[in-house]
This record gives C-alpha cells, structure tokens and sequence, in this order.
C-alpha cells in the first residue's frame, strides 16, 4: 500500500511537472542533457580538444560537433562558408591549440558566420609559446565585433581546473569533457 501511495504521488508530481516544464521556459543556465533549446541552436567547430568533448557536447543536445584532430584555426571560415545558410544561431569556434590564430582568420570566421549570427571563441589552454598570443588575438577580435563575437575562456578555466586536463596540459579527461560542454552552454545562454 505504501508503495503504490508513493508511486502515486511521484507519478502526479511528474504530470503536474510536464505540463510548467512544456509552456515555462527552462532555464538556460542549468544545462542538462534535456536542455535541447540551447544545444540545438549550437554549433561547435574545433580541433582535438573538442573532439574529446564530442560525446559530452552530443548528449547536451548539440547537433554539430565539427571536430578534427590538428585542425588548424585558418581552416574555420572554410567550413562555416560550406555549412552557409544552414548554421544555426550560435557558432561555438575553438581553434588555435595546435599553431596560430590570426586576427584574419578571427575575421574571417566572424564574417562567415554571417552579421544574424553571434560567434563564441574560446581561448586555448596549450603549453605552447603560441598560447599567450592566440589568447590575446581571440580577445582583441571579439572586442572588436561587440555584440557579434563573445569570449569563453577556457584557458582560465583550465587554470581553475587543472584536472580537467591530462598532463599534456591540453586534453580532457571526462570530467573536463562535461565542464567544458557546461561552459559552452552557459555562455551561450548568457549572451541570448
């Protein structure tokens, strides 16, 4: 009897919970892998950091995880050029771990997302002699596009989480996979 009261009452609450979950909206800030409102208006575009991501970035509810090891930043306006008409709202970049990241190839993404699209670039956590200057590109670009281009700083995150990485410094290890999916969120729920 006990057990059939409780069942009851955990059933009624989920009927009173889908109806306010369906007409209210979520709060894009919590990010939960039934947050699909946020994920599906994403698309990220990175190298072997977001790769190790993608099956985090995929649960969240992003359609497009365009990840590719080595991938170079001079090979993002490219392929948001190819998706076209067809990007969604939000263009997550995280480019510029494995070389360097002009402001032209920061330019060129921004134009290529279109001037209805808002871009995220995300700071890189690589211990190479490129990293300060890529950060500081990244930075100076966005300020450059206010309102257009945002910055997700990741390399201070890495900085606050150190082991969210392997010791390469670079990669994620799983719970840094689910940070870094969590940051990408926030930020872009932030900025809506």
């Amino acid at each position: 009897m006990r057990l059939r009261t409780c069942s009851m009452l955990v059933l009624s609450g989920l009927i009173l919970l889908v109806p306010m979950s369906s007409s209210a909206n979520a709060d894009p800030a919590s990010p939960s892998p039934a947050n699909d409102s946020v994920g599906s208006s994403i698309i990220t575009i990175g190298d072997s950091v977001m790769l190790g991501a993608r099956w985090v970035l995929k649960k969240d509810g992003i359609a497009v995880v365009d990840a590719l090891k080595n991938r170079q930043a001079s090979a993002g306006s490219a392929l948001l050029k190819r998706r076209g008409s067809s990007l969604p709202m939000n263009v997550v970049v995280h480019l510029g771990t494995n070389g360097t990241f002009t402001a032209d190839d920061c330019r060129a993404m921004i134009d290529a997302a279109g001037s209805t699209r808002r871009v995220f670039f995300l700071t890189v956590a690589v211990p190479r002699r490129w990293e300060a200057k890529n950060n500081a590109v990244i930075r100076d670009c966005v300020a450059a596009h206010p309102g257009r281009a945002f910055v997700i700083d990741w390399n201070a995150t890495v900085a606050q989480h150190p082991k969210w990485v392997y010791s390469d410094g670079t990669h994620l290890r799983p719970a840094g996979a689910k940070g870094y999916s969590r940051m990408i969120e926030q930020a872009v729920a932030a900025a809506s």
